[in-house]
């Protein structure tokens, strides 16, 4: 390989590189703002509600909250659906829980409407 080469081959991997940060970048903000009406739809009081609240509280501690089933998804509209498979890729991208985000009293909030027993 001629230096030439070598230096093609270099700058094409930085430019791969910069590409798979940029889209992770990008499904990292996809996934943040997904959690964020994610968490206003669980501290809602309809059945779609509950769906989300079991999903996001399992993340949080499936132990003590309960785990997901995943065919609940079948029960929720197709956006809301989306944007749970959208954390989801976030949870498994990041590994970090969701208070990580801010969003700790929220989810405390939801504990307080969907698992009150909880709380006692």
């Amino acid at each position: 390989m001629t230096n030439t080469n070598a230096h093609e081959v270099m700058a094409r991997r930085m430019v791969e590189h910069q590409e798979r940060l940029q889209r992770a970048a990008a499904r990292f903000d996809r996934g943040v703002a997904a959690l964020d009406r994610l968490v206003k739809i669980a501290k809602g009081d309809t059945g779609q509600s509950r769906r989300v609240a079991d999903f996001l509280l399992s993340w949080w501690n499936a132990g003590s909250c309960g785990s997901f089933d995943l065919t609940e998804l079948w029960a929720v509209d197709g956006e809301i659906a989306d944007d749970m498979v959208t954390v989801f890729r976030l949870i498994a991208d990041r590994q970090e829980y969701p208070t990580h985000y801010g969003v700790g009293p929220d989810f405390e909030q939801i504990v307080a409407l969907w698992r009150p027993e909880l709380l006692k």
